[in-house]
């Protein structure tokens, strides 16, 4: 690896790879694990290193920071990533390595005999002689997002040219509903103009459009009886969720829809004899449909409480996050600059709806435009998750490219 900025990008990557910061779903705690503490405090402790000023790292694991910028009359502006990694049922640990793609198969782990086979990843192919970050396929990558850490911490180290105030927010829990997001204060925290994500998504992917998004819970109580003596008594709750279940079209789910199709995907159950607790989520790009979706959740409700009259059903739907572009107004700067960036660094724009939320999503819903664009990863959540270094320099030449373009018309 020849290229400097490669390299440093690279070695500070693998640094915070060495610190294991998976988020638990199942706990109610932020952060949910104590091992994004751990991350929190390498970073507070490099920003301080760095000469950043106003570093807070609170009890939830979010560090903000700020780095003073040296064109008074230029906009504030932000970035904000998030430090836990995804748990998806492999190792939290994570081993690195960078290999360079020749076109053939991949061994990623001789050991547990684990290979990335082109035929079956050929989003692989337009990398052919690149070389690439892996992990060793116990574990998924971890470029979502610590990528994108490595990213801003990178820029924090280099940035000499002209630019405004420059805050920084590194958050806790974004795979687990984008937690850490949402309890960031925006007034005292994270106070700026406008600010961007840096998540997920091949070389040039811009994300100005994202999911509505919603959890529900539906729970449903049978009666327990005898079944020698069931006969007009028995409510089976686990018939109950069946039926309701029924009431849905097969086709609205994840894995028949795409682009800007929504779906209600039934993901989890816990049912005995006496209830059984049902869960979903909700997604739509359009306020109209997402809206429609949650109604057809609660008339379905309350048409399976009538089929079952001694039994009950109760429904409980959560908005978690909402489509960045509901915040769009007057100021596009935010996506402008995104364009503008790209074209300075030679990057091809390629817009996509996500599938998905990111952390700007839950600040657009506070108000805050937070569009994203790339770290240049594929395949997350994933052992097969990979980052070629090429991709990996020109998110950062974006990044860079966006605190000088911002603080232009204030130079001009």
């Amino acid at each position: 690896m020849t290229d400097p900025l490669a390299r440093q990008l690279t070695q500070r990557f693998y640094r915070y790879l060495a610190v294991s910061s998976q988020s638990d779903a199942k706990s109610s705690t932020l952060p949910s694990t104590p091992s994004q503490h751990a991350m929190a405090q390498m970073l507070a402790q490099e920003l301080r290193d760095l000469g950043l000023e106003e570093i807070v790292i609170d009890d939830h694991a979010t560090v903000t920071a700020v780095k003073r910028g040296n064109c008074p009359q230029a906009p504030r502006i932000g970035f904000i990533t998030h430090i836990d990694t995804v748990d998806v049922g492999l190792s939290p640990d994570i081993h690195p390595q960078t290999l360079t793609f020749t076109g053939d198969d991949l061994c990623l782990n001789a050991q547990h005999d684990i290979w990335l086979r082109v035929a079956e990843h050929p989003e692989i192919l337009p990398y052919v002689g690149q070389e690439i970050v892996f992990s060793d396929g116990t574990s998924v990558l971890g470029a979502d997002n610590k990528a994108a850490v490595t990213v801003v911490m990178t820029l924090l180290e280099n940035l000499r040219g002209e630019h405004g105030d420059i805050v920084v927010a590194f958050v806790p829990d974004e795979e687990i509903g984008l937690r850490g997001a949402k309890a960031l204060d925006l007034d005292t925290r994270f106070n700026v103009d406008f600010a961007w994500t840096i998540d997920c998504c091949e070389l040039g992917e811009v994300v100005y459009e994202n999911f509505n998004g919603a959890a529900a819970e539906i729970v449903f109580s049978g009666v327990p009886a005898h079944p020698m003596s069931g006969k007009g008594v028995l409510v089976n709750p686990l018939l109950m969720a069946h039926d309701f279940i029924a009431r849905f079209d097969r086709l609205q789910t994840p894995e028949h829809t795409e682009g800007r199709e929504g779906y209600i995907w039934f993901n989890d159950m816990q049912a005995n004899a006496s209830q059984a607790v049902l869960k979903a989520s909700v997604r739509d790009f359009d306020l109209t449909q997402y809206e429609a979706k949650k109604a057809q959740l609660r008339a379905a409700a309350e048409a399976i409480a009538a089929q079952y009259p001694t039994g009950k059903v109760s429904i409980n739907i959560t908005d978690i996050y909402s489509n960045i572009s509901n915040a769009i107004g007057d100021d596009r700067r935010a996506i402008d600059l995104i364009f503008s960036a790209m074209a300075e660094v030679g990057v091809t724009p390629k817009v996509i709806p996500m599938r998905g939320g990111t952390d700007g999503a839950a600040l657009s819903a506070k108000g805050l435009l937070t569009p994203n664009f790339f770290t240049g990863a594929h395949n997350f959540h994933s052992r097969f998750e990979f980052l070629p270094v090429p991709s990996f320099v020109k998110s950062y030449q974006v990044a860079e490219a966006l605190c000088y373009l911002a603080a232009r018309p204030a130079r001009e």
